[in-house]
């Protein structure tokens, strides 16, 4: 199937009100164009040198996600134009994204990226620190940072029931905090491997790469 094909089929199985952020990272503008063609306007990228050189060669309405993790150091070079940032895996990262924000005169959204995976490769806060976090007064004093939801990776496994559980323990964390911070509308989690499972979860975002552009050139 063509990649255009492969993203019908899909937009097809998602729900209106679920955000598709199609995983553009390591294809090439021509394959993002042939999606964006097709009326689609959020891509996710996981490097910020790539997604700059991206941004500056495809339409400029198109919403860019940064899906991968966070270093400090690189929130300066896409804080004037980066759509939604989900991976906010420590407190002192949405100070400095406060900062380059102010400077750009803008608000910045984030996800706060909580690890419910049983792998330490995987980053994030935990389920108490995520609590901690909204919590905070100076969190709530921060003027240019809007904390829009949570994102979560599950553990890569073929053992769909524990992919089920860590994903209702996210969700059961997202509803505590909605009921709470009204701000909170975002739930991004569910990936190629498991975004059917997500979905039923109660997944409201998914990051979609693979099912679409086929795999990934990382020549």
């Amino acid at each position: 199937m063509s990649i255009e094909e492969n993203y019908l089929r899909i937009k097809k199985e998602i729900p209106e009100n679920v955000t598709l952020v199609v995983v553009s990272k390591t294809h090439p503008v021509e394959a993002i164009q042939k999606i964006y063609d097709l009326g689609h306007r959020d891509f996710g990228e996981n490097k910020v040198q790539e997604m700059l050189e991206k941004a500056e060669l495809l339409p400029k309405d198109i919403r860019w996600h940064m899906i991968g993790h966070v270093q400090t150091n690189k929130i300066r070079q896409m804080a004037d134009f980066v759509h939604l940032i989900h991976g906010i895996d420590k407190a002192k990262r949405l100070k400095e994204v406060q900062k380059r924000a102010k400077n750009a005169d803008r608000v910045q959204d984030v996800l706060l990226q909580v690890k419910i995976a049983d792998e330490d490769t995987k980053f994030g806060m935990t389920l108490q620190e995520a609590r901690e976090v909204l919590n905070t007064e100076n969190v709530a004093k921060m003027q240019n940072v809007n904390i829009v939801g949570l994102m979560g990776m599950a553990t890569f496994t073929d053992d769909m029931e524990q992919v089920r559980e860590e994903f209702q323990a996210l969700k059961n964390l997202y509803d505590e905090l909605k009921a709470e911070f009204p701000q909170i509308q975002h739930l991004s989690m569910g990936m190629t491997a498991d975004y059917q499972i997500a979905l039923e979860e109660g997944s409201n975002m998914l990051r979609i790469g693979s099912a679409i552009f086929g795999a990934r050139d990382y020549n």
